[in-house]
């Protein structure tokens, strides 16, 4: 299957530089997805599509402030050094730039000594690993020195850090904001609890594959870097107790629907409580095993992200949904506006 099949024209004006002032404003378009008709709304109204019974699963995974700036101790060159994920104890996997100027046994100098770094080796897809010494407690030295992660994609700064966070978001470690929870307020999803529809959170901390295009042409050979998840006991006794009553399970991003899908393939379409690393590829053909519909934002042209929306509504649904956006002029991307599949 070619990546070419799953490109679209996006006028760059249409790409959101900053969140609007209040979350729930978004725009939601709602794709049906078997027959493809698509209704325009606000997000605020979308209790009115969710059914009692139903269960919303949303993903509390906290943003790190993870973009750190340094300098090389022998040379004084500046480096900028984005945290991923983290591997063991103060060690963590990196994207640096510029990455040849770190080779192993590097050692950066953050905040003045405050926070070092020295290089222990490269990975994969080659970042750098790091391991770093400080005083204190790592996260409250990281939210001094750290900035957050905005894609590249969007040029404007961030005013309030919290917009890049769910109102819910409470397990640190994503290099990235599970964006389509982005729209959600304490006062909606209490909204949502009063219409009896169940809220379960479920953990994934966003990384590498965020930032790695599709850079081979057939789909198939493109290798999902992997990412950590953590379920609890009473999320999924709970979702197999909404699978077994007949309510939809309708997932809160792309993250959440991954590892849903992760755990039910695991375990015959059941749901089990733990923990550990998941590199799913979700594209068309996949069968669903755990999902009934999806919230989402519009996502990048030939991303793994529109790939698996594809695979849960139909390329052609999504691609003609994606050409009304445009001319509808969705805002697109990160603080854009939400799709509701269903």
């Amino acid at each position: 299957m070619k990546v070419d099949i799953f490109d679209f024209h996006l006028p760059e004006e249409l790409i959101a530089q900053v969140p609007l002032k209040n979350r729930t404003d978004s725009r939601l378009m709602v794709l049906n997805k078997e027959t493809g008709d698509i209704k325009h709304e606000v997000f605020k109204n979308i209790t009115e599509y969710l059914l009692e019974g139903d269960c919303l699963v949303l993903n509390d995974s906290k943003v790190l402030p993870a973009r750190l700036f340094g300098v090389k101790t022998d040379t004084g060159a500046k480096i900028e050094v984005l945290l991923l994920k983290q591997l063991e104890g103060d060690q963590w996997e990196t994207l640096v730039k510029p990455a040849k100027r770190v080779k192993e046994g590097t050692e950066i100098d953050f905040g003045n000594g405050l926070l070092t770094a020295v290089c222990t080796g490269t990975s994969d897809h080659g970042g750098r690993i790091f391991n770093f010494t400080y005083d204190g407690i790592f996260y409250e030295v990281l939210d001094q020195l750290g900035e957050m992660p905005l894609p590249p994609y969007i040029k404007e700064q961030l005013d309030d850090r919290d917009r890049y966070q769910t109102v819910y978001a409470r397990e640190p470690g994503s290099a990235a904001a599970p964006t389509a929870g982005l729209h959600f307020t304490e006062e909606l999803l209490n909204e949502v609890r009063a219409k009896g529809v169940h809220v379960a959170f479920i953990t994934l901390h966003v990384g590498l594959g965020t930032f790695r295009p599709v850079s081979v042409d057939d789909i198939e050979g493109h290798e999902m870097h992997s990412e950590f998840y953590m379920v609890t006991e009473g999320t999924a006794k709970l979702l197999n107790e909404v699978k077994k009553s007949g309510g939809r399970i309708i997932t809160v991003g792309t993250t959440s629907t991954r590892t849903l899908e992760t755990l039910a393939s695991q375990n015959d379409g059941q749901f089990m409580a733990g923990s550990g690393w998941t590199n799913i590829f979700i594209y068309p053909g996949y069968e669903f095993k755990a999902i009934d519909g999806m919230i989402t934002n519009f996502h990048l042209p030939k991303s793994t992200l529109i790939m698996l929306v594809s695979a849960l509504a139909g390329r052609e649904h999504v691609l003609h949904a994606y050409q009304t956006a445009v001319k509808e002029r969705y805002r697109f991307f990160s603080f854009g506006d939400a799709m509701l599949i269903i």
